[in-house]
Protein backbone atom coordinates (compact mmCIF):
# COMPACT_ATOMS: atom_id res chain seq x y z
CA UNK A 1 0.00 0.00 0.00
CA UNK A 2 2.93 2.15 0.52
CA UNK A 3 3.41 4.15 -1.97
CA UNK A 4 0.13 4.30 -3.77
CA UNK A 5 -1.32 7.05 -5.32
CA UNK A 6 -4.89 7.26 -4.54
CA UNK A 7 -5.76 10.10 -7.28
CA UNK A 8 -7.67 13.17 -6.84
CA UNK A 9 -11.28 13.50 -4.89
CA UNK A 10 -14.48 15.16 -5.70
CA UNK A 11 -14.61 18.70 -6.00
CA UNK A 12 -15.85 20.78 -3.05
CA UNK A 13 -16.91 24.38 -3.35
CA UNK A 14 -15.24 27.07 -0.59
CA UNK A 15 -18.18 29.28 -0.99
CA UNK A 16 -18.74 32.34 1.05
CA UNK A 17 -21.43 31.02 3.17
CA UNK A 18 -18.77 28.11 4.25
CA UNK A 19 -15.95 31.20 4.98
CA UNK A 20 -18.79 32.55 7.25
CA UNK A 21 -19.74 30.01 9.01
CA UNK A 22 -15.81 28.94 9.88
CA UNK A 23 -14.86 32.04 11.01
CA UNK A 24 -17.92 31.97 13.48
CA UNK A 25 -16.86 28.26 14.70
CA UNK A 26 -13.39 29.26 15.02
CA UNK A 27 -13.88 33.24 16.16
CA UNK A 28 -11.70 34.42 13.53
CA UNK A 29 -13.62 37.17 11.61
CA UNK A 30 -10.53 38.90 9.91
CA UNK A 31 -11.49 40.81 7.60
CA UNK A 32 -9.46 39.47 4.55
CA UNK A 33 -11.96 36.51 5.46
CA UNK A 34 -15.39 37.52 5.80
CA UNK A 35 -15.69 41.85 4.75
CA UNK A 36 -16.32 40.46 0.75
CA UNK A 37 -16.62 44.35 0.45
CA UNK A 38 -13.11 45.53 1.85
CA UNK A 39 -11.65 42.35 0.44
CA UNK A 40 -12.55 42.98 -3.07
CA UNK A 41 -11.50 46.79 -2.99
CA UNK A 42 -8.28 45.33 -1.35
CA UNK A 43 -7.28 42.70 -2.31
CA UNK A 44 -9.33 41.62 -5.18
CA UNK A 45 -12.12 39.20 -3.28
CA UNK A 46 -11.83 37.32 0.03
CA UNK A 47 -10.04 34.49 1.10
CA UNK A 48 -10.72 30.86 3.11
CA UNK A 49 -8.91 30.60 6.17
CA UNK A 50 -5.94 28.11 5.88
CA UNK A 51 -7.14 25.87 8.40
CA UNK A 52 -10.38 26.17 6.64
CA UNK A 53 -9.12 24.78 3.48
CA UNK A 54 -6.80 22.11 6.00
CA UNK A 55 -9.95 21.19 7.97
CA UNK A 56 -11.45 19.74 4.84
CA UNK A 57 -8.55 16.78 4.74
CA UNK A 58 -11.12 14.44 6.36
CA UNK A 59 -13.83 14.73 4.12
CA UNK A 60 -11.85 14.97 0.93
CA UNK A 61 -10.10 12.01 2.19
CA UNK A 62 -13.19 9.65 2.10
CA UNK A 63 -13.57 9.74 -1.48
CA UNK A 64 -10.31 8.01 -1.71
CA UNK A 65 -9.42 5.83 0.85
CA UNK A 66 -11.33 3.45 2.68
CA UNK A 67 -10.23 1.08 5.65
CA UNK A 68 -11.90 -2.48 5.84
CA UNK A 69 -12.06 -4.24 8.94
CA UNK A 70 -11.52 -1.11 10.64
CA UNK A 71 -13.86 -0.30 13.86
CA UNK A 72 -12.86 3.46 13.78
CA UNK A 73 -10.27 6.01 11.92
CA UNK A 74 -8.50 8.63 14.77
CA UNK A 75 -6.86 11.44 12.85
CA UNK A 76 -3.28 11.48 15.03
CA UNK A 77 -2.10 14.31 13.10
CA UNK A 78 -1.10 16.29 9.96
CA UNK A 79 2.55 16.78 9.61
CA UNK A 80 4.72 18.85 7.57
CA UNK A 81 1.34 21.33 6.76
CA UNK A 82 2.21 24.38 4.44
CA UNK A 83 -0.32 26.73 3.16
CA UNK A 84 1.14 27.61 -0.49
CA UNK A 85 -1.11 30.01 -2.01
CA UNK A 86 -5.05 31.61 -0.88
CA UNK A 87 -7.67 30.19 -1.71
CA UNK A 88 -10.47 32.85 -3.20
CA UNK A 89 -13.72 32.50 -1.77
CA UNK A 90 -15.76 30.75 -4.41
CA UNK A 91 -12.93 27.99 -5.75
CA UNK A 92 -13.76 24.60 -5.88
CA UNK A 93 -10.83 22.30 -3.85
CA UNK A 94 -9.78 18.59 -4.36
CA UNK A 95 -7.61 16.57 -2.53
CA UNK A 96 -4.71 14.61 -4.15
CA UNK A 97 -3.29 11.93 -2.58
CA UNK A 98 -0.69 9.55 -1.94
CA UNK A 99 0.00 6.59 0.72
CA UNK A 100 3.90 7.10 2.34
CA UNK A 101 3.46 4.43 4.77
CA UNK A 102 1.78 2.05 6.60
CA UNK A 103 3.03 0.41 10.12
CA UNK A 104 1.86 -1.68 12.34
CA UNK A 105 0.91 0.58 15.70
CA UNK A 106 -1.20 0.62 19.06
CA UNK A 107 -3.31 -2.86 17.82
CA UNK A 108 -4.11 -1.17 14.62
CA UNK A 109 -2.49 0.46 11.33
CA UNK A 110 -1.16 3.72 11.46
CA UNK A 111 -1.64 5.79 7.93
CA UNK A 112 0.96 8.36 6.45
CA UNK A 113 -0.56 10.01 3.51
CA UNK A 114 0.95 12.96 1.55
CA UNK A 115 -1.93 15.39 0.67
CA UNK A 116 -1.62 18.64 -1.36
CA UNK A 117 -4.77 20.47 -1.85
CA UNK A 118 -5.50 22.17 -5.20
CA UNK A 119 -8.00 25.22 -6.36
CA UNK A 120 -9.66 24.42 -9.56
CA UNK A 121 -7.65 26.33 -12.22
CA UNK A 122 -5.01 27.43 -9.81
CA UNK A 123 -1.35 27.03 -10.72
CA UNK A 124 -0.11 26.01 -7.13
CA UNK A 125 -1.33 23.94 -4.47
CA UNK A 126 -3.21 26.26 -1.95
CA UNK A 127 -1.68 23.62 1.55
CA UNK A 128 0.41 20.63 1.26
CA UNK A 129 0.41 18.32 4.49
CA UNK A 130 1.01 14.89 5.61
CA UNK A 131 -1.99 12.97 7.27
CA UNK A 132 -1.27 10.31 10.04
CA UNK A 133 -4.38 8.21 10.74
CA UNK A 134 -4.54 5.30 13.09
CA UNK A 135 -7.33 2.53 12.21
CA UNK A 136 -8.32 0.93 14.79
CA UNK A 137 -9.69 -3.01 13.97
CA UNK A 138 -13.24 -4.11 15.50
CA UNK A 139 -11.75 -7.65 15.34
CA UNK A 140 -7.97 -9.09 13.88
CA UNK A 141 -7.62 -7.39 10.60
CA UNK A 142 -8.01 -4.49 8.95
CA UNK A 143 -6.76 -3.60 5.61
CA UNK A 144 -6.38 -0.36 3.69
CA UNK A 145 -7.94 -0.18 0.24
CA UNK A 146 -8.53 3.00 -2.47
CA UNK A 147 -11.96 3.89 -2.09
Amino acid sequence: MAGRDLGVSDWLSLDQPRINRFADATDDHQWIHVDVERAMREQGGPIAHGFLTLSLLPRLQDDLLRIEGADKVLNVGVNKVRFVSPAPAGVRVRLRQTVAAVEARAGGWQIISDCVIEGEGLEKPLCVAQSVMLALPASDAVTAVAA
